[in-house]
């Protein structure tokens, strides 16, 4: 599925023109009168996609905006196009949330630019959100001795340094390191460090947060 641009501006000429521009550049498009229809339609945010709004008053609208999407749980990236604007009023706009906002008449390699942005930034962004959900279901999996396991491992102790922390042998400690490298589908050590950083599970670790990889 190609990205989807929503398009948010009262003027029909105007609105018509975005959508034609975005079309002819292969992207799909949904167009809006204001910010409430937008929200009462409840674009899904995992779909790959930005906001585009027009606004005539952007010094007063854009935080007012920006708050009524966030507020209302919409997190998508917003860019803003406006008939007036100058460098305080963009400064103002980044500050409240926005993506970027451009001053019309818009240099096409400039807007499509942000919007490619824009969007790579929100796939990326749900590439995240969707490996975190399925990171933290894996790690639930886990029974309390492989979490005890998986704790120690990334941290880099050695199968020797586990068994003598939990008061077992290092033949079980390898039959529960195997176990946890199934359910987390670590193909390796390395792997399995790697995700526990990104899920920040070794920020509090210390003085072992700077964790070595262990020997097998």
């Amino acid at each position: 599925m190609s990205a989807l641009v929503h398009i948010v501006d009262r003027d029909a000429a105007s609105q018509a023109g975005i959508d034609h521009l975005l079309r002819a550049c292969g992207y799909q498009t949904r167009a809006y009168l204001s910010p409430d229809e937008i929200l009462s339609q409840r674009p899904d945010s995992e779909i790959a996609s930005c906001i585009v709004v027009d606004t005539a008053a952007p010094d007063e609208s854009i935080p007012d905006v920006v708050g009524l999407f966030s507020k209302a749980g919409l997190n998508l990236p917003v860019i803003f196009l406006t008939d007036r604007g100058d460098a305080r009023i963009g400064v103002r706009a980044i500050k409240a949330g926005a993506e970027d906002l451009f001053t019309k008449p818009v240099e096409r390699d400039e807007f499509l630019g942000a919007i490619d942005r824009a969007i790579t930034r929100q796939r990326l962004a749900n590439e995240q959100e969707n490996w975190v959900r399925l990171s933290l279901a894996r790690l639930e999996r886990l029974t309390r001795r492989e979490r005890e396991v998986f704790d120690l491992v990334v941290r880099g102790k050695m199968n020797k340094q586990v068994a003598f922390a939990l008061g077992t042998t290092e033949r079980t400690i390898k039959a529960h390191r195997h176990k946890v490298m199934e359910k987390m589908q670590a193909r390796s050590v390395v792997e399995l460090v790697s995700c526990a950083e990104r899920l920040g599970l070794l920020r509090s670790a210390g003085s072992d947060s700077g964790a070595r990889v262990p020997a097998t």
